[in-house]
């Protein structure tokens, strides 16, 4: 087994320079704010600007900065919490408009490439659901069956997918997926909202929106005020609600390793397995010289793994066993993952707003949701129906004792983490923390979060989550400090980098 890098861990599609956005003349009031910059938010802001609405876009550092560009990047109508949950969540109709809202979000991004010349390798592949062992066959087939009545054309059974490797099983070939890079894809969107007409202002982090009804007034870190008719909070975790729709989702950080193959060894198409978290699996040529396996999975709670350098290591373990054609490792990182209790993404009002707007619950499939979101919520803010509106409503009760049971034991697990008030702390003194790394210390009543950096030079803060107080956790792979009851993560010096926290890690003075 080669050696995982310990270095921190950086996604493959963030590299490359930005278009300028430093000319555009700030609107004085929108029609419409749209809080976020990744695939969510710009779509939703290419749909509304290309219909006349006057968009803007804050986000806080750059277009797609946040789990846009964590992604693998598959384009999937093959949903992976399987079409026989989703039927028994949803019903049949369910199960048929969740499928369908999928293949449209494909044929949409399809569509946006052709119309706005956008250079981001699309293209349509073939997705492989397949079995790894015998006893997975029959749920297999069941699949097979309900796919079928989500409206899938053209699928097939087959006795194993198109894999040079014996250890698959059988597998269902889904037509028609497809695979892009997400950056460049983003940064075409990005023109062409500017293009008809829509703002993009970069280096603006919400942290307030006022009101509950238009006119919306929303105020940013640095200082500045803007108001709208509407506002979409496209921030994969939502700020301004508080609570409520964190009891109805989790966040999960997902780990993803990109190998060197040699070209033609794999079918290029993509892979799901079966297990419970699954492993995704596509190909990607940054060049004519090179080819790479990008394979993804053994998901977790964030905040809560030990290790998680054993999560790449048991990625490398389950790799290499289906996959003997894999080469080196080339890269590796992490993205977070929003999973609802019932499955399905919510998108539309906000509860208890008429006119703000949620993108949130991805469920894996951030592209294709972010994508929907752009639709649905076009239609929303026109005022015109959409068959999907009821499906994503993010005020939607569970519908089934399964995902009712999801939601207690959800909330349980939460609710656990709050003993760590009153668990041991890593390090007894500040001055044990190894340089390069964070632990928690005990001081007094209070728990502390310490980083010690290259400097030598200790960084002591609050170990109290500003969310809704949990005892973050120190992630050495990443070198952040993670939340384990909602998923808000920190930097190893504390500032914020993923919701639904909007404010740093107290610091703390060590007497």
């Amino acid at each position: 087994m080669s050696k995982v890098a310990s270095h921190s861990p950086a996604s493959l599609w963030k590299n490359g320079e930005w278009p300028n956005f430093a000319d555009q003349v700030p609107h004085k009031s929108s029609d419409v704010i749209i809080v976020g910059a990744g695939i969510a938010g710009l779509t939703s802001a290419y749909l509304m600007a290309m219909e006349g609405l006057r968009v803007t876009v804050l986000e806080a550092s750059q277009p797609g900065e946040g789990e846009t560009g964590n992604t693998s990047a598959h384009l999937s109508s093959a949903l992976d919490d399987r079409f026989t949950e989703l039927e028994e969540l949803f019903g049949e109709e369910g199960s048929f408009l969740a499928a369908e809202s999928h293949r449209w979000a494909i044929d949409i991004i399809e569509s946006i490439c052709l119309r706005e010349n956008i250079d981001c390798g699309f293209e349509r592949v073939d997705g492989y659901l397949f079995s790894t062992e015998e006893a997975e066959n029959e749920e297999l087939r069941k699949e097979f069956e309900a796919a079928k009545r989500a409206g899938f054309q053209d699928l097939e059974m087959l006795p194993a997918p198109p894999l040079r490797s014996q250890k698959q099983g059988a597998a269902i070939r889904f037509p028609n997926q497809a695979q892009f890079h997400p950056l460049k894809y983003l940064k075409g969107l990005s023109a062409a909202v500017q293009k008809y007409g829509g703002n993009i202002l970069l280096n603006h982090e919400v942290i307030d929106i006022h009101g509950h009804a238009a006119p919306y007034t929303l105020t940013t870190r640095q200082g500045t005020t803007h108001t709208a008719a509407h506002v979409v909070v496209a921030t994969n975790s939502p700020f301004n609600n508080r609570f409520v729709m964190h009891t109805k989702q989790a966040a999960y950080r997902t780990y993803i390793l990109t190998f060197a193959i040699e070209a033609g060894s794999v079918n290029k198409a993509l892979y799901w397995d079966m297990k419970d978290p699954y492993h995704y699996v596509r190909l990607y040529q940054p060049n004519e010289h090179q080819t790479l396996l990008i394979v993804g999975g053994e998901d977790h709670k964030t905040g809560q793994s030990e290790d998680p350098d054993q999560s790449f290591e048991k990625l490398e373990t389950w790799t290499r066993k289906h996959f003997p054609e894999a080469g080196d490792i080339v890269t590796r990182w992490s993205g977070q993952v929003l999973e609802p209790v019932d499955c399905l993404a919510f998108i539309g009002r906000n509860p208890g707003d008429e006119q703000l707007y949620i993108v949130t619950g991805d469920s894996g499939h951030g592209l294709t949701h972010g994508t929907i979101a752009g639709m649905l919520l076009n239609d929303l803010v026109h005022k015109r129906n959409n068959p999907w509106e009821k499906l994503y409503d993010p005020g939607r009760k569970a519908k089934s004792f399964s995902s009712l049971k999801e939601f207690l034991k959800e909330n349980i697990n939460v609710a656990l983490q709050y003993r760590d008030y009153f668990s041991p702390a890593d390090l007894s003194r500040p001055g044990e923390v190894p340089i390069g790394e964070g632990a928690i210390v005990r001081h007094g009543l209070q728990k502390l979060a310490v980083y010690r950096d290259h400097d030598n030079e200790l960084h002591t803060l609050s170990a109290v989550c500003p969310h809704l107080g949990g005892i973050v956790r120190w992630n050495k792979v990443e070198k952040t400090w993670d939340c384990p009851c909602h998923g808000s993560r920190f930097s190893c010096k504390g500032e914020v980098i993923n919701g639904p926290a909007i404010s740093n890690l107290n610091k703390a003075e060590l007497h």
